[in-house]
């Protein structure tokens, strides 16, 4: 016990048991980014945790008997953070297309691997990526779920999830075959009426591109969403597939509304982001994929020009860090960089820079709750919200001080291996570096017979040969949605 302290367990070497059992939950003396409509910031300070919420926030805060005392001095308490789309089954052939283009992803990754996938496969990648994501301090996740051949691979997809003590969305998709005819099915209507109960530890969306077609068959899709009072998450502006054509025909069409959420939004005109604007859209920026990929170029800063919404997403761990440090250190540096660029393009100079480092923590918190309709629920640390906090913290390593801007640490210092403590819904799913209670032999069990499945089906030479893949003549190159015949070759041409 200490003064400041009568009732609290210090929490030297706390066992999974002593976590489970203890009545509330105390961090005590870190510094605390609120996120807050403020983004207040207190030194110091401490976060009590009781139940499912948080209970109070303050400096030398009376707990209750049997509290647990997490020493948080030294390191910063924040926000659990949210990741607004990440395609949560690729996880399971993580870093194997490390060297693709996008073209490449859409030809390999759909028309070969992804056909392979079986039920269990899909569980396995959405097993190993919620635990990945708790790990780097990554409370909700939207699990974009787009490989969904049939009801039991979606089924598959939820029991892992329930499995994983995060807070999830689950987006379902199938881009194997065409939103107006998945949607439509006697299966996925059953399928939603078993599995998506639309609690806070799960909700629900549909994931699926527009083509531009003009006779927009995507429309039937949408009915259906509205129908079910299910928002839409949507890859909008990705160079080579989704394009302002797609953003008219939603807006012509009434389909653009404040739930909407438009993933990367990287490769649009001013009128499509106009329209996202006016009808209350948020945008889901997954910077380190669009450096790399090739969607076009990492749109926080046309985003801010035109007053959208912004969220972070990691997008795909077949590239990615899965990381939403990554993220957030990438986002800043290419908004900065385009900030110089068109500056020193005028002959101007940039002398204060328009996005801080709070700025992208905000986008990487409170932004993704606004994004998927749950900012009173989550987002920010604030008294009667849910209990979602992560503590950045690591004793050993002399990156953690001094602690002099603490954004600019978090976004720019930190890293997922510093994520000392994390709470989902008051649980403490990470403690002294260590998750709780995972059953990290098990992911990696179901993990290893996936990528022997996959290797055997490919075969050895495919299967290395995929990581570079030569492209075939073929329509991909037009219109990587192979359920329908509409292409458009204009992004050869302009």
């Amino acid at each position: 016990m200490t003064s400041a302290t009568p009732s609290a367990r210090p929490s030297t070497h706390l066992s999974e048991a002593d976590l489970a059992a203890a009545p509330a939950v105390v961090l005590r003396g870190g510094t605390v980014l609120t996120m807050d409509p403020q983004r207040t910031v207190l030194e110091g300070a401490d976060v009590l945790v009781v139940g499912q919420r948080i209970e109070a926030i303050g400096h030398a805060l009376p707990v209750p008997e049997g509290t647990v005392e997490i020493d948080a001095s030294g390191g910063i308490v924040m926000p659990g953070m949210i990741d607004t789309h990440r395609h949560m089954w690729q996880t399971a052939v993580r870093g194997y297309g490390a060297d693709w283009t996008l073209t490449q992803y859409f030809v390999w990754n759909y028309l070969e691997h992804g056909r392979k996938f079986r039920p269990q496969d899909v569980y396995a990648g959405n097993l190993l990526s919620g635990l990945e994501a708790l790990e780097a301090g990554v409370t909700t996740s939207v699990d974009w779920s787009h490989n969904l051949h049939t009801v039991d691979h979606a089924d598959a997809a939820v029991d892992a999830l329930e499995e994983v003590p995060g807070r999830f969305v689950f987006a379902y998709g199938n881009i194997q075959a065409g939103p107006w005819e998945w949607s439509a099915s006697p299966q996925f209507r059953d399928f939603v009426e078993r599995r998506m109960t639309r609690s806070d530890m799960l909700g629900f969306q549909m994931a699926f591109d527009v083509t531009g077609d003009p006779a927009f068959p995507e429309k039937a899709a949408f009915e259906v969403a509205r129908e079910l009072g299910a928002p839409v998450t949507t890859h909008a502006g990705v160079w080579g597939a989704t394009n302002d054509d797609g953003i008219r025909l939603m807006h012509e069409h009434g389909f653009m509304t404040p739930e909407t959420v438009y993933v990367h939004a990287a490769s649009l005109s001013d009128d499509s982001y106009q329209r996202i604007a006016a009808t209350g859209g948020t945008a889901s920026v997954a910077s380190e994929s669009e450096s790399t990929c090739g969607q076009g170029y990492p749109s926080s800063w046309a985003l801010r020009r035109h007053g959208i919404p912004i969220s972070l997403s990691m997008d795909t761990s077949v590239w990615q860090s899965a990381d939403i440090f990554s993220a957030m250190r990438s986002t800043l540096g290419s908004d900065h960089t385009r900030e110089h660029h068109e500056a020193q393009s005028a002959n101007q100079t940039v002398t204060h820079l328009a996005v801080r480092a709070a700025d992208v923590v905000e986008w990487a918190t409170r932004g993704g709750a606004r994004a998927l309709g749950m900012e009173s629920v989550v987002g920010s640390l604030e008294v009667g919200k849910k209990a979602d906090v992560v503590l950045v913290k690591n004793d050993d390593s002399p990156v953690m001080f001094p602690i002099l801007n603490p954004f600019g640490h978090v976004v720019l210092q930190a890293q997922r291996g510093d994520v000392h403590t994390v709470l989902v819904d008051g649980r403490v799913v990470k403690h002294e570096h260590k998750l709780v209670g995972a059953d990290l032999g098990k992911a990696r069990r179901v993990i290893e017979e996936t990528v022997e499945h996959l290797r055997s089906s490919l075969g050895e030479e495919e299967w290395a040969a995929g990581m570079n893949p030569e492209i075939p003549e073929s329509k991909v190159l037009d219109n990587p949605y192979t359920y329908t015949e509409y292409a458009d070759s204009s992004t050869h041409t302009r």
